[in-house]
């Protein structure tokens, strides 16, 4: 009788234990994620809308051991760096956000946590931040790999006088593209206007038409040659070549439009040069701006982005925008490589070589950078076309 009490007490320790392990297995195969976003102040629903879209990602997923703790940034520097810290006593050694480059500035205070930033700025990061956003590196490898396929020899690059100058100028080192030359523009109209002018030769182009006129009046020509030659110069604006067959314009909106409009102006046209912009998200009002079109862009995968809105808003009754896309990625990606490496080894596991396919296309990873690869679209008679 005795022995067999000794034996359920031993059986029972026995259980206790394996019990005990399960629990500590469970708890270290948990994966817990981060996440700083404005949930108070200006920009509260574009934080509500990041947090939506990473629920939307988890019940995807479909694993429970993920969990996601929200912190407020309220947009500010120093509200970041409080919740950033408060991350670190969860113990938490990775996270997503925060969304504003402005508020990255102390997050090198917080050592042994890997932040994901939805910014798209390479220069001046802290070391433990990763920039996920679809940055200028990313679109220009696109815009190569267009300018080669339809043989462009003279590609020249206008960039606006902005505080992402520096970012255009390391891309295009970096990428290694070809350009002929890199021509920095004030965005204030009238300026813009004089420097596309003198960036086309426009005042010469327009002499020449005059000139030519004057030369066939004083030529030997009949007069009905004469007559007819002089009718089809007149309804020239300008005449001589450019030299160039293509221009990038690493400009959004209003701005891009105001650039376009200026060598509509000087006649340069898009139907005779490639005009080539920045991912422009797929602007509604630039689609239907057909008079500058034909343009040509790098950016995500539309089908996958218009799938991704409709299921956002059958789930929550509104629209998206391209962050909460880029976060209900961000958290496949982490889990992604949970699968792969030790999650809490944070700073070897965005170092390796990898490649993670996401709604917003594939994702290259390697030496803490986050690449894009970007399909190509030709907006034309406001119709967009895959070209890649």
């Amino acid at each position: 009788m005795k022995m067999n009490k000794n034996f359920k007490k031993i059986i029972f320790i026995l259980l206790f234990i394996f019990s005990s392990n399960l629990n500590v297995n469970s708890e270290e195969k948990k994966i817990k994620i981060g996440l700083l976003v404005p949930m108070t102040g200006n920009e509260k629903n574009l934080g509500e809308l990041i947090i939506k879209a990473t629920r939307m990602a988890l019940k995807d997923i479909g694993n429970d051991n993920i969990e996601i703790y929200p912190k407020d940034t309220s947009s500010d520097p120093n509200k970041t760096l409080e919740s950033a810290y408060e991350l670190k006593e969860m113990g938490i050694d990775i996270v997503i956000g925060p969304v504003l480059y402005n508020s990255l500035v102390y997050l090198d205070e917080v050592k042994d946590i890997t932040f994901l930033s939805f910014t798209n700025k390479t220069i001046n990061l802290p070391k433990n931040v990763i920039s996920s956003g679809i940055n200028a590196n990313s679109q220009l490898i696109a815009i190569k790999e267009f300018i080669k396929l339809n043989e462009m020899n003279k590609t020249i690059f206008l960039t606006p006088k902005l505080d992402y100058e520096a970012e255009i100028k390391k891309a295009i080192k970096t990428t290694n593209i070809k350009i002929s030359k890199h021509y920095i523009y004030d965005t204030e109209p009238t300026k813009l206007t004089n420097q596309i002018e003198k960036i086309t030769n426009y005042k010469i182009r327009k002499q020449n038409v005059l000139d030519e006129i004057t030369r066939i009046e004083n030529s030997d020509l009949s007069e009905t040659n004469k007559e007819r030659r002089i009718e089809k110069l007149k309804k020239r604006y300008t005449l001589g070549n450019l030299n160039f067959d293509s221009l990038i314009i690493s400009d959004f909106d209003e701005s891009l439009k105001s650039v376009i409009t200026s060598l509509l102006y000087t006649d340069v046209l898009p139907e005779n040069k490639y005009f080539i912009t920045f991912n422009q998200w797929f602007d509604q009002s630039l689609i239907k701006e057909k008079t500058l079109q034909p343009i040509y862009y790098p950016s995500i995968n539309k089908k996958n982005l218009d799938n991704f809105k409709n299921k956002f808003f059958k789930e929550f009754k509104e629209n998206p925008n391209h962050l909460a896309l880029l976060s209900y990625d961000l958290v496949g990606l982490i889990y992604y490589l949970s699968l792969k490496n030790n999650i809490s080894e944070t700073e070897n596991l965005f170092k390796k070589k990898n490649s993670f396919k996401g709604k917003i296309g594939i994702f290259d990873i390697q030496d803490n950078k986050i690449y894009h690869r970007l399909n190509f679209y030709e907006i034309k008679n406001g119709d967009i076309k895959k070209i890649f």
